[in-house]
């Protein structure tokens, strides 16, 4: 494991990974991440989000470390990455200790950003390492114990100097349809001094990818905070969303983690999928992640 290598340079910066887990009606997400602050500060983080509560640890930085190909997390005594993690936290608000065991990670095509990932001036960066694979486990929540039996896990990351202004950010892949999982995100980006509405989105439907995106002429028709509209040739996405209601994290701002924003993970959303005008699918997800800033 190396760290200082790859963050030794870096000011104003985060980097953060974001580990979906549900089975049946539980249902928990972990945020591994890392700050770097203007003045060199530096300090890595855990936030737990549940259905009912969200949870911040911080750590040293010198308790982080993470693999050379940037697949394998260490925080302290945990461990993430896509072949599972090992869970080993406590303090006076939260005791979670357990291990969840990941298969079939399905990673995306190619990389989420297209394009925009050789531009080295984005204030932030995307990216999909599993749309979906299994989960199978136990993890003990101040004793309680949380089981995962061929569960659902979902993984990305995020890193650069600030979440978007605004931004829409949706995710599910529990449905009744097996391989299937989808991901949209809509934000303001700024871009060589303007600003311009940016997608990526993906759509993975019995083991076959559909990408939306700026890079390849997607058509945002709508969206807000109860529905979302994308067009892509003869393609098109629906997404009805109920559930406002979230639970609180920390978000980067100019490259500190101050800023506070509300993800819900048991949101429930139904989503259609079109391909000319035919309904391919119709589902619904009640633990669905959603977030919706616009501050």
């Amino acid at each position: 494991m190396k760290n200082k290598d790859f963050y030794g340079k870096k000011k104003g910066y985060f980097e953060g990974w974001y580990f979906k887990n549900q089975f049946e009606d539980n249902v928990i997400s972990f945020i591994p991440g890392i700050n770097i602050k203007e003045n060199g500060e530096k300090y890595s983080f855990i936030q737990v989000i549940t259905k009912t509560k969200s949870y911040n640890i911080n750590y040293d930085f010198k308790d982080f470390s993470i693999s050379a190909d940037k697949l394998t997390i260490k925080i302290k005594d945990n461990i993430f990455s896509t072949k599972g993690i090992i869970i080993n936290i406590k303090n006076k608000d939260i005791h979670i200790k357990g291990r969840l065991t990941y298969n079939n990670i399905t990673p995306i095509k190619s990389d989420i950003m297209g394009l925009f990932k050789y531009f080295s001036f984005m204030e932030c960066y995307h990216g999909v390492l599993s749309l979906n694979h299994t989960v199978n486990g136990s993890l003990y929540i101040n004793n309680e114990e949380m089981k995962f039996i061929y569960g659902k896990g979902y993984i990305e990351k995020d890193l650069g100097k600030s979440f978007p202004e605004t931004y829409l950010w949706i995710q599910s892949n529990d449905f009744s349809i097996e391989d299937t999982s989808i991901m949209v995100s809509i934000a303001d980006i700024p871009f060589l001094g303007c600003k311009f509405k940016g997608c990526i989105a993906v759509v993975y439907y019995k083991g076959k990818e559909y990408r939306f995106a700026t890079y390849n002429g997607v058509k945002i028709v709508l969206y807000n905070e109860k529905k979302i509209v994308i067009k892509r040739g003869k393609y098109k996405l629906e997404v009805d969303i109920d559930g406002l209601s979230g639970q609180r994290l920390l978000a980067p701002n100019a490259g500190e983690m101050t800023r506070t924003i509300y993800e819900n993970i048991n949101c429930t959303a139904r989503f259609k999928f079109y391909k000319n005008n035919k309904l391919n699918f119709n589902l619904v997800s009640k633990t669905t992640s959603f977030e919706y800033v616009n501050d």
